[in-house]
């Protein structure tokens, strides 16, 4: 719909950029009356997935790039079958602007019935003098003959770019768009085509272009609501801009509701405490703010009453219950545990990123480092990254280890944290990638 509004957090999400998507879209919704739904640019990881189903709520709507698709500029026509009368497709495509789609028992497409089409049956069965051929006679003729069955298909989730130079050398005003199994969706006109509407997109827990959808460069940036450092990106024009500095995102959206006199549904309620619980770790994180903790009293009030799937929790019970939903070495694949809450940065001329996991006993560790570390050396190979970090934090015991993909810049033997006798360092303390370990890594990087 052109009036959608997708409100999304970043790739590899996590349950605050999920929560907050999700708040901030009901929220828009029931302020301001947008057509908004909440978008995800990625795969659940497995404290979301636990959050939304303990809850109740469905997924966010997947959306990977935001570049139009062929859906967005199709109409679906009125369609004629191949043996009609050519009089039938006369009066429809007087309805259509001039084109009648004529389409199989089977639901796929045969051809298209145009001016184009129509001059050359015409020409072809009349020739150069139409002799005593009446209209009558003329329109009789069945559909199938005077159909154009030359016409590209294009699949409704394809990307329109993708096909511009071939819509291009063909000079084609119409064309089919279809379904994965070939069968009709509608059609798309080349005006169209050339000129798609850009999705609406607000952003919300990042501000960071490598951290976004794909192509966000097409979509039409309203609003980003996030509360990290500044990498934003490039706008055709003034967009509101909210960063502050709080614990999560979804800290920002439930003050925003409180502002305006609202109370979010207990689902919804309980979906934002998750992703302030989530990236506070139960407001102990040094990001951890006073906004935050009011944020997590006033969700606590909307989340845990009577009817409520939370009903009877406390902060310390629900947040310990998240905690652990996510936590854990032994059930994940390596590779998995290395690429699911990961962040890609540059600084100092370096591209790396940093992947984060969540144990409640760091000394499960030690029988999962070598996996961990062939893990770190394989993504970094992949992505063509300079290194690549893993901080494994202790969520019990408020402390991390850190691991290194090898290859890394000799410059970060200055960290500091004390290296370990298995390759590690003791990041003692560190439990926020955003406020403590980032910090230290750009500061060597970047002096």
């Amino acid at each position: 719909m052109p009036d959608q509004i997708y409100v999304i957090g970043h790739i590899n999400p996590d349950t605050d950029s999920i929560a907050s998507a999700m708040g901030y879209a009901w929220l828009l919704r029931e302020r301001d009356g947008a057509n908004t739904i909440a978008a995800r640019a990625g795969q659940l990881n497995a404290q979301t997935s636990w959050v939304l189903k303990t809850l109740g709520l469905e997924p966010p709507y997947l959306l990977t790039d935001a570049s139009p698709r062929f859906e967005s500029v199709m109409h679906r026509l009125d369609t004629i079958r191949p043996e009609a009368q050519l009089g039938t497709a006369w009066t429809l495509a007087s309805r259509t602007g001039g084109v009648a789609p004529v389409v199989n028992d089977d639901g796929t497409p045969f051809g298209l019935i145009n001016g184009m089409s129509l001059f050359k049956y015409f020409s072809d069965v009349l020739g150069p003098r139409p002799g005593n051929t009446t209209v009558h006679e003329m329109m009789s003729a069945q559909c199938r003959d005077a159909a154009d069955t030359s016409v590209p298909k294009f699949q409704a989730n394809a990307h329109i770019r993708d096909s511009l130079n071939r819509i291009l050398r063909a000079e084609i005003d119409d064309y089919w768009v279809v379904d994965d199994n070939g069968q009709y969706l509608g059609v798309a006109r080349q005006r169209g085509i050339l000129n798609p509407p850009r999705l609406k997109i607000i952003l919300v827990d990042h501000n960071e272009p490598r951290q976004s959808i794909a192509a966000l460069e097409e979509a039409e940036l309203l609003e980003i609501l996030d509360h990290h450092r500044l990498g934003n990106p490039y706008t055709h024009q003034p967009i509101r801009f909210t960063v502050d500095v709080v614990g999560s995102t979804s800290t920002l959206v439930t003050e925003l509701t409180a502002e305006a006199g609202l109370s979010a549904p207990p689902a919804i309620a309980g979906a934002l405490l998750s992703g302030l619980l989530s990236d506070t770790l139960i407001l102990t994180s040094p990001t951890t703010t006073d906004r935050d903790r009011a944020a997590a009293e006033r969700l606590a009030r909307w989340a845990f009453v009577g009817g409520s799937p939370l009903k009877g929790e406390t902060l310390e019970s629900y947040g310990k219950a998240v905690l652990s939903a996510g936590a854990g070495l032994s059930n994940r694949k390596p590779e998995e545990i290395v690429s699911t809450d990961i962040k890609s940065f540059e600084g100092g001329g370096f591209k790396f990123a940093v992947a984060q996991a969540e144990v409640t006993d760091i000394m499960q560790l030690s029988e999962h480092l070598n996996p961990l570390t062939k893990a770190l050396d394989e993504l970094r190979e992949k992505r063509g990254l300079d290194f690549v970090m893993l901080l494994v934090t202790d969520v019990v015991r408020g402390t991390s280890r850190l691991l290194l993909s090898s290859m890394a810049p000799p410059i970060l033997d200055d960290l500091p944290y004390p290296p370990m006798s298995d390759g590690t360092r003791d990041a003692r303390g560190v439990v926020s990638r955003k406020k403590q370990l980032l910090p230290a890594v750009l500061g060597l990087l970047e002096r």
